[in-house]
């Protein structure tokens, strides 16, 4: 890849990362679920500011709207929530770790999918190794009987089985504009989430600077803005160049979860974190690709 898209990779990543911290500082003062219905409904405006900004063309097919909404709530709305939820036993940087499992189970979907791509034997040794190291991070929780630590870990397992379906269901609407696409998608998850906040959670009720910023932040920041790239950059780079991005995520989160929120990391979930990024390698075919060229040096 150029030094450009490279710029972009590690930018993306660096955002994705800085989410799991907005997701800690709003569920201070409100649920799970309006963290999810703010993102999304932020994002949402977002996206079609741009999509005004850049004249582009708004599609008529009133089952086209169903069906991509309908995948917002998968893609967005239920993932958006998880992790929030999630976030109230796990501290940031673990929950970002998880969802780097993501290429993992995307590999496992892709696989039984009708249509997707099938496995390899590198593949599958990526997703078993990937799988030890979540199995490194539940140690902790194990150990001392942690069974909301156990909850929220396979919440954010979920978020990453509803991300791995809703990208394999994306390839069916390749020819749909990207801004089009995410700004239908986004408002789908809007139209059902911010109702549903309401009723379970009541009124938002935020009080402090930092929580309004966070709801700006996660919504145009890392919703909005970063879309807007992906969509435009992962036709030119690919899904393995792109998936590298789930290596900068985790790293940002830690950072800054760290040295701005005060949570604490164990040296063995340091280690499960390695642990996946390792299996990542074998996902996307690093590991396989520098043996072959080892392999062919005489």
């Amino acid at each position: 890849m150029s030094l450009r898209d490279w710029f972009w990779i590690v930018l993306l990543g660096a955002i994705w990362g800085c989410s799991f911290v907005f997701n800690a500082i709003l569920i201070r003062e409100i649920g799970p679920l309006w963290v999810t219905s703010l993102r999304v409904s932020i994002g949402a405006l977002g996206c079609w500011v741009v999509m005004l900004a850049l004249k582009k063309s708004v599609p008529r097919d009133p089952k086209l709207w169903l069906q991509l909404g309908g995948l917002g709530i998968i893609a967005y709305a239920i993932p958006f929530a998880l992790f929030p939820l999630a976030q109230a036993h796990l501290a940031s940087g673990i929950a970002a770790i998880i969802n780097a499992l993501t290429p993992m189970v995307t590999a496992l979907i892709s696989h039984a999918w009708v249509g997707g791509e099938k496995a390899t034997p590198t593949k599958f040794a990526g997703v078993a190794i990937g799988f030890v190291g979540a199995a490194i991070l539940v140690s902790p929780a194990l150990a001392g009987g942690g069974s909301s630590q156990l909850w929220a870990i396979a919440a954010c397992l979920g978020a990453t089985l509803c991300y791995a379906i809703s990208l394999n269901i994306t390839r069916s609407y390749k020819h749909v504009e990207p801004t089009a696409f995410a700004s239908i998608a986004l408002t789908g998850a809007a139209i059902v989430a911010v109702p549903i906040a309401f009723f379970s959670e009541g009124v938002p009720v935020m009080t402090r600077p930092e929580t309004f910023g966070a709801a700006l932040a996660i919504g145009l920041l890392s919703t909005a803005f970063t879309f807007q790239i992906m969509y435009r950059i992962l036709p030119r780079v690919g899904a393995t160049n792109f998936a590298t991005t789930t290596f900068i995520a985790p790293i940002s989160a830690l950072i800054i979860g760290v040295t701005v929120l005060g949570e604490s990391i164990l040296p063995i979930q340091i280690l499960g974190m390695f642990v996946i990024f390792f299996g990542l390698l074998f996902i996307d075919g690093r590991i396989r690709h520098i043996w072959s060229r080892r392999a062919a040096t005489p």
